[in-house]
């Protein structure tokens, strides 16, 4: 059987930045052709970053990407790289008028095959995403072709990500063409556990397409996106081949063993779905009979914990990066949120570059400054203690607040501290809200809630214990100093608003409301499907009311990471103005 030494580089890209981009393919082209590549690949849209949201909407950027393109290849052979075919995923724009009533030139999620200086084809996602965080049909007109290139004698079909996710389409009829290679250029979000289901999902689509199937994955973060690389090859029976790591930045090189194509018949007509297959020939004949090198093999997979802590630590690290800034500022309360933050903030842009301030008011316990002084000794990031109590004295004797008010002016006060010390020093201040206090409006608007991003937004505060434990098992294991205090962990959480204040005055016990939360909130079950799932009535009813109420406040609060299938933001969208009550 003929073969064929596959590339796929799992890389990083930034959203508008072509330049940098277009560097970042040249470099590890030249990397893969090294090695021997006779065929490289690179994730979806990695030219312009992804996702570009209504950037693809203004026509000035999509010739850009179109531009792009096009250096990009005569770059590629002006280097010696042009005999190599190289796919790359870009922003296009359609030719003609097509389908949904889109006019002529509408943007498309596109890639595109580059060979000796030239764009030698195009094509267009053909499954456009709508549901979660994908907006496609807003944005993109879809591709109607099977693209096929014959390169070394062997037909490569070729898909863009959700072309795998959804039935049908490139699929189905890359087994009718006669492909003896499926490959996939994919920009998927990182969910915690997802990586199982991408697994099957690529076994499946590898048995129906009766081929080798490749699953190329980017990697980085992107605002709230974490991509997790997690690139993935399999034989027509499903067996995998290779598995790349994750958030590892890098090329998985393989020989592959596959099916010749015959030389005298040339794939043509229109196959399943109505796709007109697209075939070009860049290399007809076979190459020479080698000993294959690299056989592929599975990369270690991480644990649970250790993999949304990671993408935790690589959200924030790519939000803070892209954007320009160098350091963060952390209110450090001593309590587990804050340190979960300050740890991650430290794995992601180094301890000398993450900025605590202990904020004490007349209710602060003596344990609180002492934990966060205990996690900055332990951390070695830069502390100081600021009292609020002058401040705080001023307002209550200008105000006169008492109750909910006084509570929630110490937070303010914090916040309004925060960003102080930030415009002053050129900090972005962290905000510290678990996914369980924001569900259920546990927090103070333009208090704990101010900042530039929210690392732990979309974490349950049962998880934040758990993955604090692990945090402080893994330094453990390395012979370092635990960063977490354990009186962080193990002490009763408290906002420390009022004398002797703890969460649960005003939250039921975080295992029983993490779990009512995630069938609400994730899973959009309903109060009578919940109750039946054996919950007590009244204090279902009391969540519901809670997370029903609050979502004026999540509104306004700070990007973050996501990890779930279900984060606040463009995953869950509900109107503020709503009447529509489960709980009444």
């Amino acid at each position: 059987m003929p073969q064929l030494r596959l590339a796929l580089n799992q890389i990083d890209s930034t959203v508008g930045d072509l330049d940098g981009n277009t560097e970042s393919i040249l470099h590890w082209t030249r990397h893969s052709a090294e090695q021997g590549a006779h065929l490289v690949a690179f994730p979806e849209m990695v030219l312009t970053g992804y996702p570009v949201e209504d950037l693809a909407l203004r026509s000035s950027f999509v010739e850009a990407s179109r531009t792009a393109l096009r250096s990009l290849a005569e770059r590629l052979n002006a280097e010696g790289l042009g005999e190599v075919p190289v796919v790359v995923g870009y922003l296009d724009r359609s030719e003609g008028a097509r389908r949904y009533g889109q006019p002529a030139g509408s943007p498309q999620n596109a890639g595109a095959v580059l060979h000796r200086g030239a764009i030698a084809l195009t094509f267009a996602k053909h499954h456009l995403p709508n549901y979660g965080v994908f907006d496609e049909f807003r944005y993109f007109v879809p591709g109607d072709t099977l693209p096929m290139v014959r390169v070394h004698g062997i037909d490569v079909a070729l898909a863009i990500c959700e072309d795998l996710w959804q039935d049908g389409g490139r699929v189905p009829a890359s087994r009718s063409a006669g492909a003896g290679l499926l490959l996939s250029i994919n920009a998927s979000p990182y969910e915690r556990e997802k990586d199982d289901t991408r697994l099957d999902l690529v076994r499946k689509r590898a048995q129906e397409a009766g081929c080798t199937t490749a699953y190329l994955a980017m990697i980085g973060g992107q605002d709230e996106l974490v991509f997790d690389g997690d690139s993935i090859v399999v034989d027509r029976a499903g067996e995998v081949i290779a598995r790349a790591p994750q958030f590892a930045e890098g090329c998985v090189l393989l020989d592959l063993e596959l099916p010749a194509a015959d030389p005298d018949f040339v794939p043509e007509g229109v196959v399943d779905d109505g796709l007109r297959i697209d075939h070009v020939t860049l290399s007809a004949d076979p190459l020479p009979g080698y000993e294959p090198e690299l056989a592929g093999g599975e990369a270690e997979r991480l644990g649970d914990d250790e993999e949304i802590y990671t993408a935790l630590v690589v959200g924030l690290r790519a939000y803070v990066a892209k954007n320009g800034f160098r350091s963060v500022l952390i209110g450090l309360s001593g309590g587990i949120d804050s340190s979960l933050v300050a740890a991650i903030a430290c794995d992601a842009v180094g301890a000398q570059n993450v900025y605590g301030v202990a904020m004490p008011s007349r209710y602060s316990s003596e344990h609180s400054i002492a934990d966060a002084t205990e996690l900055a000794r332990r951390t070695g990031l830069n502390f100081r203690t600021v009292s609020i109590a002058p401040m705080f004295d001023a307002y209550m004797g200008s105000l006169g607040l008492t109750g909910l008010a006084e509570e929630n002016l110490q937070s303010r006060l914090r916040g309004t501290m925060l960003m102080a010390i930030s415009n002053q020093e050129g900090h972005i201040v962290l905000a510290p809200g678990n996914k369980s206090e924001l569900a259920c409006g546990y927090s103070t608007l333009y208090g704990d809630s101010v900042g530039a991003y929210g690392p732990i937004k979309d974490v349950y505060k049962t998880s934040i214990f758990r993955l604090s434990k692990w945090r402080n098992r893994a330094a453990e294991e390395r012979g370092q100093t635990p960063p977490i205090p354990e009186n962080s962990i193990s002490k009763p959480p408290s906002a420390e608003l009022r004398p002797g204040q703890v969460d649960t005055d005003s939250l039921p016990d975080y295992d029983i409301l993490d779990r009512i939360l995630e069938l609400y909130v994730d899973r959009d079950q309903g109060r009578a499907e919940i109750v039946a799932a054996g919950y007590d009535d009244a204090l279902v009813t009391r969540i519901l009311r809670l997370v029903d109420t609050a979502e004026y406040k999540r509104r306004q609060y700070p990007p973050g990471t996501k990890i779930s299938a279900k984060g606040f933001g463009k995953d869950r969208r509900l109107p503020i103005t709503n009447r529509w009550r489960e709980h009444d």
